[in-house]
């Protein structure tokens, strides 16, 4: 079996949809929701407001409520069938998030056994044939094939296949029905 690895935070789990609502109920800001969930955080708030946000992530609880991307669960597990999947979620930066981090994990892809669930800090250490992440940083030091999941941050990216959301993830590498 080929084996494939998931992102969790913008790939599994939409945190910049959590963290857009934070921005826009918490700080002071002259964009609106839907500006923020479109927007790279880095590019549109203070400093300031960056670090605050830093604090929040970094706070326990943060990421036990996080929603789960639409028709992820769904394609996983279909996805488990042909993969041996795996999930690598780099926490190192914000070290409260392990216990929410796996408790969402067994909450909402409990078909995923703990032992593929690996928490890091940079990914370069995965071996795995396919990635499929938000960052390209993570994409650079991987060995095997590197696929970008668009987000806010990577819209500009333009040396990896991209994949918009979970039925282009199927649609790449489930056959047809």
């Amino acid at each position: 079996m080929l084996r494939l690895t998931l992102d969790m935070d913008d790939v599994m789990a939409n945190t910049h949809k959590k963290l857009a609502n934070i921005v826009h109920n918490d700080f002071s800001t002259v964009y609106n929701e839907e500006q923020l969930r479109k927007s790279a955080f880095r590019d549109i708030l203070h400093p300031k407001q960056l670090a605050k946000l830093h604090k929040i992530i970094d706070t326990p609880g943060f990421f036990a409520d996080i929603e789960v991307m639409n028709g992820a669960v769904e394609t996983v597990y279909k996805l488990s069938k042909f993969y041996e999947i795996f999930v690598a979620t780099a926490c190192m930066e914000f070290p409260t998030s392990f216990n929410d981090k796996f408790a969402w994990l067994k909450k909402h892809f409990p078909f995923i056994p703990w032992t593929n669930v690996v928490f890091c800090g940079y990914k370069s250490i995965i071996q795995s044939d396919y990635l499929i992440d938000d960052h390209v940083r993570n994409l650079n030091a991987f060995k095997g094939t590197g696929i970008l999941f668009t987000a806010p941050h990577n819209v500009k990216e333009t040396s990896y296949k991209r994949v918009s959301n979970w039925k282009d993830v199927s649609e790449l590498f489930l056959p047809i029905a």
